[in-house]
This record gives structure tokens, sequence and C-alpha cells, in this order.
């Protein structure tokens, strides 16, 4: 059962008044059956979160894949500076002179703005040379482990035509309860739905109108990878003619162990445009994946930068307060 819970939860958690009587009946378990599993699932660090998955661009932040470049006795204080910043969901360090590599966004209200935030982080923790990769088209984020071994190696990405949507304020209200961690519990969202003063169904509708227009990607489950066996992740990194750029990342798209795939710019001192991160239970395994795209793709020139230390993973939280703080905190009018 945990196999296959696992896999469903990733890919789509029922948004219903029961979500856990759903998901059992469609496992062939039962909700209190289903409600253990998960608890232990989250006590053994396998789950990290469930909950919604929004698109930070289409909530309106700006947002970058930021590397940088530490000196190796300054790693420790560059990414305690890094971390504090509440837009930085991800940062890891990785096997390159671009050693710290971090995921930041910062709201439509910023004072400081992406670059600034990103020159300000670079002056505090004392990096020697930073890039900034912004994605400029991108292909596929899915964060869908195959925990039951038996998905193809391959899978279609379907392109989707989005809803135009106007954020109002029980929009802004939705979201900020969305991207909470739900409770194990029978009814997880009641909670959610007495606070904002909402029926179940007008709830539900409005996450169905965030999904339409592209503004959350979907509610699901996020795993622990290492805990789940995927103990081996790289940014394999490529250089791609621009003219070929769209035919080569849908096609590394499809491959499943590839979780994102985004063309982003290149540099004099980063030649690589096309980025694909590969999942797997062994770096041995990570290494068959980029092979084989290397093969499919007829691409020479491409690196792997390998997670060689996790600083901070946790989902961005919208409209916190925190980003304006962080920003009073450093800047000076």
């Amino acid at each position: 059962m945990r196999d296959e819970l696992l896999y469903m939860m990733q890919h789509e958690f029922p948004l219903t008044p029961r979500p856990f009587a759903t998901i059992a009946e469609k496992i062939g378990s039962n909700e209190a059956e289903v409600i253990d599993e998960v608890r232990r699932l989250k006590e053994e660090g396998i789950i990290r979160q469930t909950s919604a998955i929004f698109d930070t661009k289409r909530l309106g932040y700006d947002s970058s894949l930021v590397a940088f470049k530490v000196s190796p006795e300054r790693i420790e204080t560059a990414a305690d500076v890094i971390n504090a910043h509440p837009g930085v969901s991800h940062n890891y360090l990785r096997n390159h002179d671009f050693n710290i590599w971090f995921t930041l966004a910062v709201p439509p209200d910023s004072r400081l703005g992406l670059l600034g935030t990103v020159e300000t982080l670079k002056r505090l923790s004392g990096a020697e040379d930073s890039i900034v990769l912004p994605t400029l088209k991108m292909f596929k984020i899915s964060v869908k482990l195959d925990t039951t071994g038996k998905q193809s190696k391959k899978e279609k990405v379907a392109r989707r035509n989005y809803k135009p949507i106007k954020m109002r304020a029980r929009h802004y209200a939705a979201v900020r309860e969305l991207q909470k961690d739900i409770p194990v519990v029978t009814e997880p969202f009641a909670e959610a739905i007495e606070r904002l003063n909402m029926s179940y169904d007008e709830f539900f509708a409005i996450a169905e109108e965030f999904k339409e227009a592209g503004v959350m990607r979907r509610f699901a489950t996020i795993l622990n990878h290492r805990r789940a066996g995927f103990t081996a992740n790289a940014m394999s990194v490529w250089n791609v003619p621009e003219e070929k750029a769209e035919e080569l990342g849908r096609q590394i798209a499809e491959f499943r162990a590839v979780s994102h795939c985004y063309l982003r710019p290149s540099y004099p001192n980063w030649p690589y445009n096309l980025f694909a991160m590969v999942h797997a239970t062994s770096q041995e395994a990570c290494d068959e994946v980029i092979e084989e795209i290397a093969k499919e793709t007829g691409l020479t020139e491409y690196g792997k930068l390998y997670s060689t230390r996790e600083f901070k993973k946790r989902r961005l939280v919208y409209f916190d307060p925190a980003f304006d703080e962080w920003e009073k905190l450093h800047t000076h009018d």
C-alpha cells in the first residue's frame, strides 16, 4: 500500500472534504488505515508536506535560480546569510566552482527587486562571483518520484492553456490557507474553511479556479527524496544551440527521471543554457539517465552538478510579512 499511496499523493491529492477516504477507495483500503500510514510516513520524514504548489510568477513574484562562488572557509556563513532570506526555498552546495545554488523569489512590492536582492546577498555572504539564471522557457516542472518502480522511462508532458483570473481579497486569503501543510485528520480542510468563513464548495471552487489559471500547479504531497529512496539528484546542464532549444528541451523533459527542465541564459563564465534536474536511487543511476539523454539528443557539451549538501528546502510562503522585514533590515532609506 505504501508505494501506491505515495505515488498517488504526489500526483494529485483529492480536494474533497474527506480526501483520505477518497484515496482509500482508489487503493482498496479504508480511511483509518490510510490516515495511520500517512502519519507514519510523516513521522519517518518521508513525507515533507501536503499543500498547494503555486506558480511563483503567476502570483506576481520575480524569481530566479542563482549561483554564488564562495571560498571554502566562508561556505557556512554564506549559507546562513542566504537561508535567512524568506524568498529562498532551496539552497544546495554543489560540486563546482560556483558552489552555492539557490532559488530566490521576491514579492511584487519588493523595493530591492530581484537583482538588488541578489547583490545584497552577494555582499552580505562575501561571495566572489555570481550568476543569475532566470527561467526563459519552462519545459517541465513536476517532482513526482516513481515510488512503485513500475512506470515507463518516458512520459508525455502536456501543454496547457490557462484561463485568465482576477485575483481578489478572497483569492489571496485562500492562497494563505492552501499553502499550509494539511493536518493528517479525517477532514484536513475543516479549519481552513472555518478561518476563511467559506463553505467547502466555495473553497474547492477557488482551488479549481487557481488550477485553470495556472496559479496553482497542483495540490499534492512533496516527499523527502533521500528518505523515499531517491538518494541522488544531479543538476544536468547542457550547452544547446538556440535554434534547437525548444525541440531538445521538450525531448529531455519527457524523461520521467527529469523533474525540472528549463531554458536559462548563458554567460561567458557559464556556457550552459538548458537545465534538467535528474532524480534517481543512486549516482550511478543518475549518470545513466544523463548519458542516455546525451546519446538521444546528440549533445556533447554538458555538465553534472551533484548536490553534496542541502542547506535549505521548504515551500515558499507567499504574502509573508517576513519579506518586508528582511528588506527593512538590509536597506537604508
